[in-house]
């Protein structure tokens, strides 16, 4: 059976394949592994996991970064959720044999996190509301697109998994720099960047530290994709 894998950002392409795609396109990393480039939100990550099911896939993983909401969890650490909470309050129960195993494999190499994943309209840049949100929910990270995903998978009745890496710690505000300079796909525009350093320098140091973050997260996935023929058997 084919795997699906939705990637919401370039930079999380990168630690599964070296090939750059466009938007919307998806690709074979191996035998029944295809992914596919999302961007961000949860409309574009429902219409690529419709594209996935439509390609054959017959399981569904959502990979990539994820912003933490627990004080416990540092950049780097994987999140394995046994659920995702989403907007409408219902709750995507992951694969719960699927996921205990691939725990168990990613375990031995770094820190892997359960409890739950909470869906989130936008990016939520301030550590007060991060503190807010966990305070309300308990959940231990949250992202924009997994609970997309999970409702194709239910909708579909098709297993589904969410492997996250912490990018942003709980603690953390963003930098406005980059809040500033995404664009609706998630993708950071360097013009939009670097103007509001212009008249904000102050900010560089937030985005070097959240840079430092981002490349744990990164660290992390790269390292869990040298098992992704592992990761994708059920």
């Amino acid at each position: 059976m084919s795997c699906g894998i939705v990637v919401a950002l370039p930079e999380e392409l990168s630690t599964l394949t070296r090939r750059k795609l466009v938007l919307g396109e998806s690709h074979a990393i191996g035998d029944g592994i295809i992914l596919i480039y999302s961007g961000a939100g949860p409309a574009n990550a429902e219409k690529a996991a419709n594209r996935l099911v439509q390609q054959g896939a017959k399981r569904l993983i959502s990979w990539g970064c994820a912003g933490a909401l627990a004080p416990v969890l540092r950049p780097g650490d994987l999140v394995l959720p046994e659920r995702v909470r989403g907007n409408d309050q219902q709750d995507l129960t992951t694969a719960p044999a699927w996921r205990e195993r691939v725990a168990n494999l990613l375990a031995s190499q770094q820190a892997v996190s359960a409890g739950a994943l909470l869906e989130s309209n936008g990016i939520v840049d301030q550590s007060a509301e991060k503190r807010t949100l966990f305070e309300q929910t308990g959940a231990a990270a949250l992202d924009m697109e997994s609970a997309a995903i999970g409702r194709v998978a239910a909708s579909t009745e098709l297993p589904f998994l969410v492997v996250r890496a912490v990018a942003d710690p709980a603690a953390m505000n963003l930098p406005q720099a980059v809040v500033q300079a995404l664009d609706a796909n998630g993708q950071v525009k360097l013009g939009r960047l670097l103007a509001f350093l212009m008249t904000h320098p102050w900010e560089l140091g937030g985005l070097v530290r959240l840079g430092i973050h981002f490349r744990a997260a990164q660290t992390s996935l790269k390292t869990a994709a040298r098992q992704i023929n592992e990761i994708t058997q059920i």
